[in-house]
This record gives structure tokens, sequence and C-alpha cells, in this order.
């Protein structure tokens, strides 16, 4: 009895330091290293964050639609040698709880805000992929005091246009997601492909986006389609003084002179033969880029 007993003790225990090994790995392995810090937002979700480097400006890189935080690897070290580098995972997403209702721009806006709160920074440029655009642009006009600059990824192509809420709905396809979602995710995610992307990096970016929940993927394409109608972005953008500058790609039209009605200051940088995601497709080219719009919104605040 005594050694059925130790080997079932021995048994658990050994399943157990196996899954907190597994658990350990997996995490270290999504979060690219960096302690995982915490903040609660607005409404009581948690919301993750790792901070690398020092200095006296603060980026606070924010992820896309059913991305997170790995979305920036190939930055982190880069800009962590002059600055602060603050990754983050909006709720529903990464590491981040999942208990909210409704994933509006504007919540995601708030776990911006909590972020850069979190971390005492009053210098801060906010850089935003995809729709992470729009949320920074948000959390912006919420931190005016802290926002010194603005940076778009591939996003802020044309704050004038519009859509109904029917026919974002359409153009996005979210019929589609909502009937199969992980195949219409990877239909819509390799439409946005550059033609040269690493086959290896393709399926790493497809697998993951279709892997995030559905029900959270959907309400913020949903609330999204509603940003887009209601023209919000116009409103946000004649609050906000800070300059914006962006990186896009070619696959859609970018209307500098559209933007520059209501943006105090906007400039684009194109990157040509590249797809929906230039910090992953071409690292090098986009962080010289990046490098140079920081260093012109640093140069405007003197």
């Amino acid at each position: 009895m005594i050694k059925s007993s130790s080997m079932r003790r021995f048994g658990f225990l050994t399943i157990l330091l196996a899954a907190i090994a597994i658990l350990s790995l997996s995490c270290s392995a999504k979060k690219n290293c960096g302690q995982i810090r915490c903040v609660k937002s607005f409404d009581g979700e948690t919301i993750t964050y790792n901070v690398y480097g020092n200095g006296d400006v603060t980026l606070v890189f924010v992820h896309g639609w059913s991305c997170d935080s790995r979305y920036w690897r190939e930055q982190v070290p880069i800009f962590a040698r002059e600055y602060r580098v603050v990754t983050m995972d909006l709720a529903g997403h990464g590491n981040s709880s999942m208990g909210r209702k409704i994933y509006s721009v504007e919540s995601f806006g708030q776990d911006v805000k909590a972020v850069i709160e979190a971390v005492n920074a009053n210098k801060v440029i906010v850089i935003g992929h995809s729709f992470g655009g729009e949320i920074v642009a948000t959390a912006a006009s919420m931190e005016q005091k802290k926002v010194i600059g603005i940076i778009g990824v591939d996003t802020l192509h044309n704050v004038e246009e519009w859509f109904s809420k029917e026919e974002a709905g359409k153009l996005i396809g979210i019929d589609g997601f909502k009937k199969d979602f992980k195949a219409s995710v990877k239909t819509f995610v390799e439409q946005m492909m550059g033609k040269g992307i690493d086959p290896e990096l393709k399926k790493w970016i497809i697998d993951d986006m279709s892997s995030a929940p559905p029900n959270i993927a959907i309400s913020a394409l949903e609330e999204y389609t509603g940003t887009i109608a209601d023209k919000k972005m116009i409103s946000v953008f004649k609050e906000v003084k800070a300059p914006v500058r962006c990186i896009n790609a070619d696959l859609w039209p970018t209307k500098p002179e559209a933007n520059r009605r209501y943006m105090q200051s906007f400039e684009v940088a194109i990157m040509k033969g590249v797809g929906h995601f230039p910090m992953l497709e071409r690292p090098d080219e986009f962080n010289k880029l990046l490098n140079r719009s920081i260093k012109e919104i640093i140069s405007s605040k003197k």
C-alpha cells in the first residue's frame, strides 16, 4: 500500500511538473522574453504588457485584429536600445483576459490608456498596426498630455472614406466569419500578404490569426464597421494635436490630402511590394522607416 501510494503521488507530481514546464515554455515562446506585467482596464479586464529598455521617450506598440504583442518581435530588440519599449495584448488577445462582452475601438483605446498610465510614461509615441491605428489614435485622444505622436502601420489610409455598416460588413465578409471562422480568416489574410513573403511566416500568421476566439474577433469586426460608418476617426483627429506618421504598404491607396484636413500633421512612407505585415515581412526596411518617423516626431516637439 505504501509503495502504491508513493507511486501515485510521484505520478501526480510528475504530471504537474510537466504541465508547468509546458505552460512556461508556451508562455515564454509567445511573449518573446521579458516579464509579463498586468494592469486593469476601465472595465476590470486584465491587460498584459511587457517593458523593455529605457529612455525618455516610451514607444507603445499595439497589434492589429486577432494578433498580439508577438507581431512586434522584430522591433523590440532594435528600439529598446534607445527607447523604453512597451508591447501589450489588447483585451481578448494574447495573454489578456477575455471577459468583455463588446470589443469596440473605444474599449481597446481604454486598454492602451491603462498601460500608458501603468508605466508612468510622460512622453509617449503610440504605434498601431492595422485597426490598431484607430485604437492608438483613440488612446491618444484620451491621453493628449502624454502622447507626443502617433505612428500607423498599414492603416489610416483615408479617414474620409465612408461605408455604411452593412456595406463595410459585406466588404470585410463578417457573415463568412460567422459561418466558418478558420476558413474565412485564411482567405481574408491571404489577400493581404505580399508576393515575396516567406512561406513559413505566411503560414504562421494565418495559423495564428485563425486560432483567435471567434466570438471576440467577430465582435471586434462588427464594432469596427460601426466606427467606419460613423466616421468616428474624423472626430478623434479633430481633437488630437499630436503629429501622425504612417508606414503603409501599396496594397491600398493612401490619401494624404484627405487626412491632412483633420490631422495637425500627416506624412506617409509607402513600402512597395510588401503586404499588410511590413514589420514582419521586411523588418530591416520597416525599422529604418519607423526610426525616421520616431525622430521626426521627437524633433517636432523640441
